[in-house]
């Protein structure tokens, strides 16, 4: 950053980014696979920037003007295609951030749509929820080239962000799911690659503890995503021992800590985890804000 005084913040430092050469106007918002390496790093640095201008120096919001669609509002692909949906939002917005189901619906909106869209959800990847959890730990251990993440749990949106991201970080993944519930083959082959592109580690495995060995962070989410709620009672017998507790911590490094994007189960997490000192969950709830807010303002400038 050459001689110039930048105020750091947590890690990351308030002035000119730096690398001016990331351009992410007009660009949709799906998965982080679709970004590099340096794209990530500028969506961080700018919501730590951000973050920092509003909440500590009182920097005025956005200013965009929302319009929220429920679905008493809107029935995407029903009584209109989403093709037709995309194309009259393109006109009456400057931006679209959509939670669905169906990660296809998200790809065919981006297609139509005259207008950035954000995923704010989808079943394939939940990247505004990654890149809060990134941004978490960066203000935590003020770095994360290095770190070694525990998942532990279902193979799940959120995991896939982390498969479809960690190793352009330099973030170690070690992964542990139940026999049946592992990654999906080609998204573990995407992972693969990018992490010997970038010179890091992917574990995959069916032992808790051996995914926590060493780790610096241990993860987990809901064991029963949205629509599978029939599946409940079988799902909870079948993740029987994987509730992340103090024994889980003990094989982590000195320095563990614990994330999960809420809502908690408590057969995911126990109490002495999840309301320890260690457990990173509420800057973590909160850093969605900042990171939503990031997606959107640099759709648009």
């Amino acid at each position: 950053m050459g001689a110039r005084n930048y105020l750091p913040v947590r890690g990351f430092c308030v002035g000119p980014p730096s690398s001016s050469s990331v351009n992410l106007k007009g660009k949709s918002f799906l998965t982080l696979k679709d970004f590099t390496s340096e794209e990530i790093k500028h969506l961080l640095w700018t919501a730590s920037d951000l973050k920092y201008r509003i909440k500590h120096k009182g920097f005025a919001l956005l200013g965009g003007h929302p319009c929220f669609l429920t679905l008493k509002d809107i029935h995407l692909g029903t009584n209109e295609s989403t093709t037709d949906t995309a194309r009259v939002l393109s006109g009456l917005t400057d931006l679209v951030l959509a939670r669905v189901y169906k990660h296809s619906v998200l790809e065919e909106l981006a297609r139509e749509s005259s207008v950035p869209i954000i995923n704010g959800l989808s079943d394939l990847y939940h990247p505004i929820q990654i890149l809060a959890d990134y941004l978490t730990l960066q203000e935590h251990y003020g770095f994360l080239e290095g770190l070694k993440v525990a998942w532990i749990g279902d193979s799940n949106n959120v995991l896939n962000s982390f498969m479809m991201s960690a190793a352009k970080l330099g973030i170690h993944l070690r992964i542990a799911t139940p026999k049946g519930y592992e990654p999906d083959a080609s998204m573990t082959e995407t992972a693969k690659r990018l992490t010997k592109e970038c010179g890091t580690t992917l574990l995959l495995t069916n032992d808790p503890l051996e995914a926590a060995h060493q780790s610096n962070v241990l993860v987990t989410d809901t064991w029963v995503s949205m629509g599978m709620e029939e599946q409940k009672k079988q799902r909870l017998m079948d993740f029987s021992g994987y509730q992340i507790t103090l024994q889980t911590a003990k094989v982590a490094t000195p320095d563990w800590t614990f994330l999960h994007c809420l809502p908690r189960k408590q057969e995911e997490v126990d109490d002495e985890v999840f309301y320890s000192t260690r457990s990173l969950v509420f800057p973590e709830a909160e850093n969605r804000k900042w990171t939503i807010m990031v997606s959107k303002m640099l759709c648009l400038l």
